[in-house]
This record gives C-alpha cells, structure tokens and sequence, in this order.
C-alpha cells in the first residue's frame, strides 16, 4: 500500500469515528436507551444478554433490563441509577462509536463533565411526563460550556403520555429555545420510548407524526469535523530519543502525539516556551519515515537544528503560535470533594507540562439552572463550575479552548496526594463578574 493510500485510508478511517456522552435526570431512561441501541444494533454478545437476563430474572423481571447493560457495578444496580461512566464501543455498517453513559444525580455531574469532555454529541434525555427539569438545564449549560458542536434532545417515555405529539412539541420548544441561549449550535429533538423501542433504532409505529431520524440513523449520519488541516498544529513533546549507538549516533528525535493539525516535512516550526525556531527535517510514525503526519497520530520529530528541548515544550508551526503566559484566566469544573480555595497552592497540568501555580482569584461561581453568577465566592466545592485566575512558575503556551478543546484544556492537581481537583478551560466561556482582590502568597510560591 502506497503512502498515498494509507493516508486515504487513515482519513476516512478518522471520519467515521463518533464520540457521544448521554446525560439527563435520575430515572429519564439513559441506561436503557443505551441497552436498548446496543440490544437492536445486534451489538451485544450472546454471553453478556444472557447475564443480563439472568439478572433480571432474580430480581422478579420477567423482561430482560437493558440498563444493566452499562450499569456494571454492584451499587448501580441494587440503587438502578447510574454512579459511574461508563464507556462502551459499537459499530454499525456506517460508523463506528465510543459511547459514555454518564450519571444523572446533581452529585455526580462531575462524572457527565468527564463523559463530554471529548464527546462530540451529547444525547440529553428528558422525561415526557416531566418536561426540562433543573438538571436538563444544567446538563444543556456543561454541553455549551464544553464546545460539544451537537446536542440531541431524546423526549423518552413517550408510551407513558400516549405518544401525543403536543407533550412533544411543547419539550422541544422550551429546550430549543434555552440552549440556543447557551450557544449550542445544533439541537435535533427525537420523540422516543426507550423500553418499547420506538425510535430508538427502527421508526416507532404509534408515532406516525414524526418524519425525523431514529436516534440511530442520526447518530449514523450526524456530520463530525475532522478537517485536519485546517487546526492549529500542536505536538506536546512527551519525549526525547536519543538512542546514541552505532547504528544512530546522531539520532535526537522529539516524540509525541500530534493534538491537532498536521506537521510536514520541510516545515518552519517554534518551540514553546522558549521561542526557539527550527525546521522539521524528518518524521518517524510507527519507525518509518512519512512526509506528513496528523492528529491523533504518534509520531518523532526531527529538526535540523540542535535546540534544548524536553517533556512538556510544545511544538508549533513558526507564525501559528498560541502566546505564552503566567496567568491563566479560566472556567474550571471542580471534581473534587475537597474546596478549591483563593491563594491555594496546586499543580497545572497542560498536555504533557505539570507546573507550580497559585489559585489568585475565583471571580465568580456559576448557577447553570439560571445561568447567574455568584460573585467572589472564595472557593469552589464538589460539581461546581467557576472562572479562576491562576499564576503558574512557568510561562505555559495555552490555546483558547474555543479554539482548541485539547491544547486549551488543563488539569488543577493537589500537589499533596495527586488528587485532581478541576478541569480547566482556558478563556472566557461565560461573563464574569466582579473580581475578588489578589491575593498574596507568603509560603515560597509568589510568581
């Protein structure tokens, strides 16, 4: 196979690939909705539906219970909630997918916040006999927050409202409306019932009214954007090799997982921080010499010049280069039982760079029921989203995240135990408000 060709490949490969997260209120039917895709796509194994119906058998269901499909762990299925993400993999003739079923509970909206974080749709559900709830609107605002490009509205329990199209209608309006607000720039409303299966894969039969896709068919048909020359090209350098024997005694490549855009050979590029300039003179994927290379390849570089590089410098195209900086303004989605608090000291952790920081300021809190902000509150606590302002030891290269969900995200970790303690989207998502004072450290970590 040419070079030529296994570029196609791998391009068309990159496009059938879907990343989708569900979310929604305690007891909307996602678990089922899940089962209830991977049960009608033929994608469950013979052994796994027959512990399912074993287990359904034991606790009085004559039916087998399509949410123990993803519900795995033992709390999950003794509460019948789900606690945990849980991811799983399917494919059809069209696309293949990475699917995360994320909790409902308000306390587990940390647990959605790691589903999206690298969705590309988000399946909202919503009960028909309860409308858009608190958490329907809370699950709509960590969409928008997180740039997920698509939102689908599943109106479930349609059988339990007899399959009336106003009940529908009247949902997907107030939906439509509150997350236009927000910004999402797709919302495709679906009238389903999970447990009958109606429009889950095959059209429902008793909802004749509706002329749109199954959840199935759009899932399958959905446009994903995976243009992967028109991003900002960025190589985290994770590591350097320098194998120094006789058969390359010269070798020094910069090893990494290209996280957007793509690199060739021949190319003027930056290092990060220091602002160094080189050329690519070579690029190794998977020990042979290519031409180009592309996210989310892993690749070695090699520049014609000898610059003191190492783990957590970033590589970018010469004229194309994100500005460095010690101060990082910031939305952040704190998932830690312990407070973030104004003058904490913690590591920032961008792609392959952990630095020393300083929580200085927590300018305001968000409310996502009603999209207000709570000015200055001082810290942050478990499934609470803020804007913080940090100053790093060092100067880090952070993309917008608008711009870049992988180089313009980070992680806030306690320098203690290693906790993770928020994750952080770099500029401004939401409007601030007033600011709290600076704050001054006096225990060595004043940048």
């Amino acid at each position: 196979m040419t070079s030529t060709t296994t570029a196609a490949a791998e391009r068309l490969s990159a496009t059938t690939l879907l990343r989708f997260a569900t979310a929604g209120s305690v007891d909307d039917g996602k678990s089922t909705l899940v089962g209830r895709l991977l049960h009608d796509s033929k994608s469950v194994l013979a052994d796994q539906l027959e512990a399912v119906e074993h287990a359904s058998r034991s606790r009085g269901q004559e039916a087998p219970d399509l949410a123990l499909l993803t519900d795995g762990l033992r709390a999950e299925r003794e509460q019948g909630i789900t606690i945990d993400v849980a991811y799983r993999y399917f494919a059809t003739a069209r696309r293949r997918f990475i699917l995360a079923d994320t909790p409902g509970h308000v306390q587990y909206t940390r647990n959605m916040v790691t589903g999206a974080s690298t969705a590309e749709l988000t399946v909202i559900l919503v009960d028909a006999r309860n409308g858009v709830v608190e958490q329907t609107r809370r699950h709509a605002a960590i969409a928008a927050l997180l740039r997920v490009p698509h939102v689908v509205l599943a109106v479930n329990k349609m059988d339990l409202v007899g399959y009336e199209e106003p009940v529908f209608a009247r949902i997907a309006e107030e939906f439509t409306a509150y997350a236009s607000e927000l910004g999402v720039p797709e919302i495709t409303a679906i009238p389903i019932s999970a447990l009958a299966g109606d429009n889950v894969v095959e059209p429902s039969a008793h909802m004749d009214w509706y002329g749109g896709p199954t959840v199935l068919e759009h899932l399958e048909t959905v446009p994903v954007s995976h243009d992967l020359t028109s991003c900002h090209a960025r190589l985290p350098v994770q590591y350097v090799i320098r194998p120094q024997t006789a058969e390359h005694p010269d070798y020094r490549g910069y090893a990494g997982q290209i996280a957007a855009g793509t690199f060739r050979v021949g190319q003027e590029v930056t290092v990060l921080p220091s602002g160094r300039t080189s050329r690519i003179s070579g690029i190794d994927l998977l020990g042979e010499p290519v031409d180009v290379a592309w996210t989310p390849q892993s690749v070695t570089l090699l520049l014609e010049d000898d610059i003191d590089i190492s783990r957590g410098d970033l590589i970018v195209p010469q004229g194309d280069a994100p500005a460095t900086t010690q101060d990082v303004e910031a939305t952040v989605c704190h998932v830690a039982d312990q407070p973030l608090s104004v003058g904490q000291r913690v590591l920032l952790k961008h792609t392959t760079r952990t630095v020393k920081a300083i929580v200085k300021e927590i300018p305001s809190r968000l409310t996502l029921d009603d999209l207000s902000q709570h000015a200055a509150p001082g810290q942050l606590v478990a499934n609470d989203i803020g804007t913080v302002k940090v100053r790093t030891a060092e100067p880090l290269a952070l993309d917008a995240y608008a711009d870049s969900r992988r180089t313009g995200s980070f992680l806030l970790i306690d320098p203690a135990d290693g906790t993770t303690l928020a994750a952080g989207m770099a500029g401004e998502s939401f409007a601030t408000g007033k600011t709290a004072a600076a704050v001054v450290d006096d225990e060595g970590w004043d940048f």
